[in-house]
């Protein structure tokens, strides 16, 4: 990480991103240059951008429908306010340095629906009841030989895995994306992220890299720095990574596994307390169905959930169990749920509120563990998971409990965002109905 004082005497930094991250999980902001950076925060500044940056669909148009942003209100500005301790150098960009930016209304009122706010407000919640989150998210990937505006030309079809064959654990099969791989774990390391191991996973030139677990906040700014620098040095080595959760209908789905333990007091507090742990894992069973938006936010999030895929279809839980929604790993000061039903996809400001939310209130709720899932889950009588966007959107508007934690401007905002995502995907007409009907139909 890099103190201000270090950015004032290190000449060889000329460039720093302001950034903070949308509704869709990407990386939004300005380039400054290093002096003005610095003179801005020596006032006390940050920068300002368009509110409607948390309005936008994914193809950055603006959508009607948000309380905080729309043409009526003149889509004014809010603040960009820098967090000092995230500041960090890039080195896989030449004189770059980044900071993380929280999202202020101009009289520095927190802007509650954005990302950041949304999972600041449940470590507040957590810390009144005396805990911290940790948390640990395992990223996975594809590896395509193709550049991203290759991929485009050819309409992101006929793309060509790095490796053509499963690459699960393989070293031999991964030393061939290494050169590649090395660099994006170098490229972390330098920028503050502490590295653990990468390995090849579970389809053609799907891959892993996970880092050390953190604090909620610190390891939700570390997964978005490094997805979204991922891209960029792929697009440096003239390839592409895709964090997709289902590139296409026959490849196995990339996943983004949560995993998340409370702490008392600076240590584990599941170590000697299987009540608190019961609970915990007891509320976010309970609440996965209604807080599904936040873990599968678009239309192809749902396809990945299919039987002996590795994705989770139930909300079953299970010791040391890769069938089931949550695996619990670990023992003692380890001891942790690991949440299973993310895809590669998702906004883990989101989803890591949504996972303390939920723990939350099966601490507070006092709710009881079901029984644990023996064998295969996918063939259980275990409740559901929601299987498309359009049955997760009912049950968000139609529950009480993410209302009660997370406020009604933050669910009202993210309702409007997934009805979106549905009303666009439903008005186009897929290269699967052509197949289907151009000729036959």
């Amino acid at each position: 990480m890099l103190t201000l004082d270090e950015l004032r005497s290190d000449t060889s930094i000329d460039t720093v991103i302001m950034a903070f991250t949308d509704m869709q999980g990407r990386l939004l902001g300005k380039r400054l240059h290093r002096d003005f950076f610095l003179e801005q925060v020596d006032h006390g500044h940050g920068t300002e951008g368009c509110n409607y940056l948390l309005a936008l669909d994914m193809e950055m148009d603006p959508v009607p429908g948000y309380e905080i942003a729309s043409w009526e209100r003149g889509y004014g500005d809010f603040e960009l306010a820098p967090d000092l301790a995230t500041l960090r150098r890039l080195p896989w960009l030449e004189a770059t340095a980044l900071v993380s930016c929280d999202v202020l209304w101009l009289d520095g009122t927190p802007v509650r629906p954005s990302p950041r706010q949304v999972l600041r407000a449940q470590l507040e919640r957590a810390r009144e009841l005396g805990f911290e989150v940790m948390v640990g998210s395992e990223l996975e990937f594809y590896l395509l030989r193709e550049t991203y505006e290759e991929a485009h030309r050819k309409d992101y079809r006929d793309l060509t895995p790095s490796v053509p064959y499963i690459l699960d654990y393989h070293i031999l099969a991964s030393t061939y994306d290494e050169p590649l791989l090395r660099q994006i774990r170098n490229g972390m390391h330098g920028a503050g992220i502490r590295v653990e191991t990468s390995k090849g996973e579970a389809w053609p030139g799907q891959q892993e890299i996970n880092f050390r677990f953190a604090d909620a906040l610190t390891m939700a700014d570390n997964h978005v720095i490094y997805k979204n620098g991922a891209k960029e040095i792929a697009h440096l080595n003239g390839c592409s990574i895709t964090f997709m959760a289902k590139p296409f209908h026959d490849w196995i789905g990339s996943s983004c596994h949560i995993h998340s333990s409370l702490w008392r007091d600076g240590s584990p507090a599941f170590a000697g307390d299987e009540e608190l742990f019961s609970r915990y894992l007891a509320g976010q069973i309970a609440c996965s169905r209604e807080l599904a938006v936040f873990f599968a936010p678009n239309v192809n999030s749902y396809k990945r959930y299919a039987a002996g895929s590795w994705a989770p279809t139930t909300l079953a839980w299970g010791m040391d169990n890769r069938t089931c929604g949550f695996r619990i790993v670990g023992s003692g000061a380890a001891k942790r749920v690991e949440c299973r039903i993310p895809g590669g996809d998702v906004n883990p400001y989101l989803a890591f509120a949504a996972t303390i939310a939920a723990g939350l209130h099966g601490i507070e709720h006092e709710l009881e563990l079901p029984p644990a899932s023996e064998g295969n889950a996918y063939e259980s009588s275990v409740e559901r998971f929601p299987s498309t966007l359009r049955e997760a959107t009912a049950a968000l508007a139609n529950g009480s409990m993410a209302r009660s934690a997370l406020g009604d401007d933050v669910v009202d905002h993210y309702l409007n965002y997934a009805r979106t995502e549905q009303e666009l995907f439903d008005r186009v007409v897929t290269d699967w109905e052509r197949a289907r009907l151009y000729e036959r139909g």
